[in-house]
């Protein structure tokens, strides 16, 4: 198991290894293979940001059996996907901010899956050896947008709605995991991915049959049940076994 994360540096964030103590700064993204430099960051001062540079993020929705159920929707029969845009993308620690448009927003913790390769029409097989590494994701959504609109693209794409990391974890199995999401240290979701409707292979390869994938994207995988409202002082923690906890503040 290897971790990675993007390190504020002298010359901005840099893609870096954990090597315990301290992150060793990579020369390029670790997915063209781990290439270490003399620089190192200790941890206790190091500023973590949104941990990889995605060109986008293709989310997934009701590939749980029960959120689609709470959500009163039918079990799809192909995977659901839509779009988050990279502008959306929010790194560990950074607020939350609701947007003025909503007085309702939720979270919904999901296992993000990190692109490692260009993938066009890849088979799951191909699809399963694209995956380069796991990381913690809070698909935010303004759900009373959500209700009004037959498109998900606002209600899911306003700036910081896409909660990413703090790390990428490679050589981890996707396959169950338990996924976790606190509001204020009290447990809101509780579930496994193994509980999924389509698994994390299949999900690639079918997006992979709609768009290119390339390395860096975001594929997050939907959300077991439990979404809930999220308020202006809270805190909510994403915490995905053997992947990490992701934090955020919320501010209106």
């Amino acid at each position: 198991m290897a971790r990675f994360a993007r390190v504020q540096t002298s010359a901005g964030f840099r893609y870096a290894f954990d090597e315990g103590a301290h992150w060793r700064v990579l020369q390029a993204a670790p997915w063209e293979g781990v290439q270490p430099t003399d620089e190192t960051v200790p941890k206790t001062n190091a500023q973590l940001g949104v941990p990889v540079l995605a060109s986008k993020v293709v989310a997934v929705g009701q590939n749980y059996r029960q959120h689609a159920a709470e959500m009163g929707k039918p079990v799809p029969v192909e995977p659901l996907i839509f779009i988050k845009p990279s502008s959306a993308l929010n790194a560990h620690l950074s607020p939350i901010v609701i947007p003025p448009a909503s007085e309702e927003v939720h979270h919904e913790a999901e296992l993000a899956l990190i692109i490692g390769k260009k993938l066009k029409n890849a088979s799951e097989v191909e699809a399963e050896a694209g995956i380069f590494g796991l990381s913690c994701f809070n698909d935010v959504t303004a759900r009373d947008v959500q209700r009004r609109e037959v498109q998900h693209t606002r209600a899911k794409g306003y700036d910081t709605f896409a909660c990413l990391g703090p790390v990428v974890v490679a050589g981890v199995s996707p396959s169950d995991l338990r996924i976790v999401a606190r509001v204020n240290g009290a447990v809101r979701q509780d579930g496994r991915t193994s509980d999924m409707i389509f698994s994390p292979a299949r999900l690639v390869s079918f997006i992979s049959s709609v768009m290119t994938l390339f390395p860096g994207d975001v594929v997050s995988t939907g959300t077991p049940s439990g979404v809930g409202p999220i308020r202006s002082g809270d805190w909510v923690e994403i915490d995905i076994e053997h992947v990490g906890v992701l934090k955020n503040p919320v501010l209106r």
